[in-house]
């Protein structure tokens, strides 16, 4: 079992930058791929970003390519999403999700998911 703890949303204005942070709980954190998802209001859950159980490989959606960064410290059992050139279209609530072992883009292959936080961008 892992509980995942989202943290660092907030209101921006666009152009500025945002850290979200996940805290896992547990001592199984490093077997996990771990991936941020975002799901603006009235839009489907959509893949942000995923990062390799070593840290060593990473993928983003297009959208975020170039502006955000994902990052884990398996020592702190915790996963970042560093958020830069923020724009009103990111606006959503951010969540992030551990993967076992599948496609780092299918949303049934994460098995635990935190309760989110908002991050909003205004223009």
């Amino acid at each position: 079992q892992v509980q995942l703890v989202e943290s660092g949303g907030g209101l921006v204005q666009a152009g500025g930058s945002l850290r979200l942070s996940c805290a896992a709980s547990g001592h199984t954190f490093s077997t996990y791929a771990m991936g941020w998802f975002r799901q603006a209001p009235g839009k489907e859950r959509e893949f942000v970003a995923t990062i390799s159980r070593s840290g060593f490989s990473t993928y983003y959606a297009d959208s975020v390519k170039g502006r955000f960064t994902i990052s884990r410290d398996n020592a702190k059992n915790t996963v970042y999403l560093q958020m830069n050139s923020l724009k009103p279209e990111d606006t959503a609530v951010y969540y992030c999700a551990a993967n076992p072992g599948g496609s780092y883009y299918y949303i049934p292959s994460y098995t635990y998911w935190g309760q989110g936080t908002q991050v909003t961008v205004s223009s």
